[in-house]
């Protein structure tokens, strides 16, 4: 397999991939578009940082490609619509430089209330002039963080150390998350309005875009400061010219730009204005970590293993993963288990959890459900990715749904797929960690191994048809290393799941299904 890396990722960091006997390196510069385009059809994996754009175009021409990996937190120079379509992952490192970029910001912080870069170009013109740079105490003020992810509550940690009183905005932590910190969640508007500096912390997209603005600086108190050392185009360029201008901020820092680089920028000429170029990420330490991180990310996902930095799925925290992790590869063997049995076009699959795993992020569950049903049916590749997508846009709705209680198991997941012909129910559990079963199909009690050769058999529960059936398939000198038989009544249906050492000829598969009181018959290959 060959990954493609490029804009001078730190080289020591990729020691994962290094050490891969099956793994081979092309280490590159910056690419434009049409050079991509020229060789990315050869490549496996590709790993790069801010400077290379990875388009829809380039994606189109990369029939090997499995993973794109961006060596930091940021991914808005790839695309990722285009990559989930196309069952591409994309991973990203967003824990490597977090110390670095919390560490910028409050060295842009002090920079601003201290008015340092412009003391020290003043000094170095031949000046010496205290007066013009009187500055502020960060002491007792009140820090706005917009956006308490690492990242926010790293700075949020550091900003209380320097006696700062911090207060947040984030829509996706809870009360009890941001009590832990220290911090005080307020509603956007409450918090402009009551920051003496206001540092952001989101990454670009349509509801970030400019939440910094006009009407966000109008709200703002009279010589309020603010720093974006997140990503360009949170802040409103134009805007904060003219607020800066006007006295109505104090100041602003920014190291980060909406079109990057930037040099000639109108903000540059003004002297409540201080900038870096992008150097959140800047330190030795960070460069080494981000590197590390998403090589073995790439490695993980060429391999097949669990990938943790997932930014086209979703990822976990530790906790969670430790819940979710084991229920994966059950989930896929559900949804081929479901594909082989059910008869018709499936329109719908509902997936219920509950238990421990109904307070839990189950998207990755219900990805590998719709990975192995997809898989069975379909001729064209599906992943964890794409599925989804492949699912809907073959008409198939896809119900998930969470019920904390369940009276039988701790955990329990059910599928219940709906075709123009055939209803399905299957429901399997993890026992011990590690022992995964079905425990029901169609509301008929069972505890099968889903793994290898299976033979489901309905039928009517009545004497002489497990003896015939075993005969037949002993005939084939086909061993049965397991059998287990559901029935609700008795003298009902009933149903039979057989684990066997072989598929069984379709012959056979004639002869069982003309046993009396066989319903039907069904290989199953997981």
């Amino acid at each position: 397999m060959k990954v493609l890396v490029l804009d001078g990722v730190e080289e020591e960091g990729l020691a994962a991939l290094k050490q891969e006997p099956d793994i081979e390196l092309d280490i590159r510069g910056k690419m434009t578009e049409d050079e991509l385009v020229e060789i990315i059809g050869d490549y496996d994996g590709m790993i790069v940082r801010s400077a290379t754009k990875v388009t829809a175009r380039v994606l189109e021409n990369a029939p090997k490609l499995k993973v794109v990996g961006r060596a930091g937190v940021g991914v808005d120079n790839i695309d990722i619509t285009a990559a989930t379509t196309r069952g591409i992952l994309v991973v990203n490192a967003p824990g490597g430089n977090t110390i670095a970029a919390a560490e910028h910001t409050i060295a842009m912080m002090m920079s601003l209330a201290r008015k340092i870069p412009q003391a020290n170009a003043s000094l170095r013109a031949g000046k010496w002039d205290k007066k013009s740079y009187m500055g502020v105490e960060v002491r007792d003020k009140v820090l706005g963080v917009i956006g308490l992810g690492r990242i926010g509550s790293a700075v949020a940690k550091r900003a209380q150390g320097l006696e700062m009183k911090v207060v947040a905005y984030d829509p996706y932590i809870t009360e009890e998350k941001a009590g832990l910190l220290g911090v005080k969640l307020l509603p956007l508007d409450d918090l402009l309005q009551q920051a003496d500096f206001i540092t952001v912390h989101l990454p670009l997209s349509k509801e970030s875009k400019y939440i910094l603005g006009e009407r966000a600086f109008s709200l703002m108190k009279d010589g309020a400061r603010i720093i974006n050392c997140a990503r360009g185009g949170v802040v409103d360029e134009k805007a904060l010219y003219e607020a800066l201008k006007s006295g109505k901020l104090a100041g602003a820092a920014l190291d980060v730009f909406e079109q990057e680089p930037t040099t000639d920028s109108p903000l540059f000429e003004l002297s409540n204005f201080i900038a870096t170029p992008h150097l959140g990420a800047s330190t030795s330490e960070a460069q080494l970590c981000v590197a590390c991180d998403v090589a073995e990310e790439i490695v993980a996902a060429l391999k097949g293993g669990f990938v943790k930095n997932t930014v086209n799925i979703p990822s976990l925290s530790p906790q969670a993963l430790a819940v979710v992790k084991p229920y994966l590869h059950l989930a896929e063997k559900m949804g081929s288990f479901t594909a082989q049995v059910i008869s018709g076009r499936v329109s719908q699959i509902e997936i219920t959890y509950s238990g421990d795993l109904a307070k839990q992020e189950v998207s990755p569950i219900t990805n590998s459900i719709l990975k192995g049903f997809l898989d069975t049916v379909l001729q064209e590749m599906v992943n964890y990715i794409n599925a989804p997508f492949l699912a809907k846009n073959r008409g198939i709705k896809v119900i998930q749904k969470q019920m904390e209680r369940n009276g039988d198991y701790a955990n329990l997941v059910t599928i219940r797929a709906v075709s123009n012909k055939d209803e399905l129910s299957v429901a399997g559990t993890i026992f011990g960690g590690h022992d995964a079963r079905i425990v029901c199909i169609d509301g008929y009690h069972v505890d099968a191994v889903p793994e290898g050769h299976m033979l489901y058999v309905p039928h009517i529960d009545k004497p002489r048809i497990i003896g015939p059936v075993g005969n037949l398939i002993g005939e084939q000198n086909i061993n049965i290393s397991g059998m287990q038989v559901g029935r609700k009544v008795v003298g009902g249906k009933a149903i039979m799941l057989l684990n066997v050492d072989a598929s069984v000829p379709e012959e056979t598969l004639d002869k069982i299904k003309k046993i009396d009181g066989v319903l039907g018959v069904k290989n199953v290959s997981i």
